[in-house]
C-alpha cells in the first residue's frame, strides 16, 4: 500500500473533510434521512464518532465481539460536533502510540495490523463525508487525493479481510453492493461511490 502520505495524516485529511459537512448541519436537518438508508443524520454522525471511539479499543486490543457490539452506543450527547471532533482526537492518538500501525487488531473484518484497519476507518470516513453532504445539501466533492489514494488501493485497503467492497463474493453485511454500472464519463469519485454502493444522483427529499 502506498505509504508515500502517511496514513495518519490520510485518515485526519478524512476526518476533516467530514467535519467541515458536520459543522453546517442546521438543527432541523439531524432528523433527515441519508444515502445510508438505516440511518438519519445523527444517527450516521454517531456511526462515525462511535467507530473511531471503537478503534480506539481496537488499537488497545479490544475484540472485534465488543466492536460490534458498541457500533450504535450514543458517542455525541448533547453536542454531536464535540463529540466527533473528541471522537477523531482519540483515534489519532491511539494509532499514534509507538507499535499501533504494526500491532495485529481483531477487526470486525479479520484480524489485521493497525495500519490496514486504520487504512479501512479512512475509507469508510471519506465515503460517508459524502453521504453527509448528500444528506444535508453540502458540498459533495471529496478530496481529490483521498479518492486517488482510496481508488488506487481497493484493493490492498481490504487485502485478507473477510468482506471488501470490491468483491462480489462478499456479504456485504459492512457494504452496500454496487448497483447497475456508473456512466461511461463518471469522473474518479462517481465511480469511487458506485462501487461502494452510491448513487450520486439527484438530492434525498427532505434533506434541506
Amino acid at each position: 500500500m502506498d505509504q508515500s502520505v502517511p496514513i495518519l495524516e490520510r485518515f485526519r485529511t478524512a476526518s476533516e473533510g467530514f467535519a467541515r459537512r458536520l459543522a453546517a448541519v442546521e438543527p432541523h436537518q439531524w432528523t433527515g434521512p441519508t444515502p445510508c438508508s438505516e440511518w438519519n443524520v445523527r444517527q450516521l454522525v454517531n456511526h462515525m464518532a462511535r467507530g473511531n471511539l471503537n478503534y480506539v479499543d481496537l488499537a488497545a486490543g479490544g475484540s472485534a465481539a465488543d466492536f460490534i457490539r458498541q457500533r450504535d452506543l450514543d458517542a455525541l450527547g448533547d453536542d454531536p460536533v464535540g463529540g466527533y471532533a473528541a471522537s477523531v482526537e482519540a483515534c489519532a492518538a491511539a494509532f499514534a502510540e509507538p507499535g499501533a500501525l504494526d500491532r495485529m487488531v481483531d477487526h470486525p473484518l479479520g484480524r489485521t495490523t493497525g495500519r490496514q484497519a486504520l487504512a479501512v476507518r479512512t475509507t469508510d470516513s471519506t465515503i460517508h463525508t459524502w453521504d453527509l453532504a448528500r444528506a444535508i445539501g453540502a458540498d459533495e466533492d471529496l478530496d481529490p487525493g483521498l479518492v486517488a489514494w482510496i481508488a488506487e488501493h481497493l484493493d490492498q485497503i481490504y487485502a485478507g479481510l473477510v468482506e471488501s467492497p470490491v468483491d462480489p463474493a462478499s456479504t456485504h453485511r459492512f457494504f452496500a453492493a454496487p448497483a447497475g454500472t456508473p456512466e461511461p464519463d463518471a469522473s474518479r469519485q462517481q465511480q469511487l461511490l458506485h462501487l461502494m454502493g452510491r448513487t450520486p444522483v439527484t438530492a434525498l427529499p427532505g434533506s434541506t
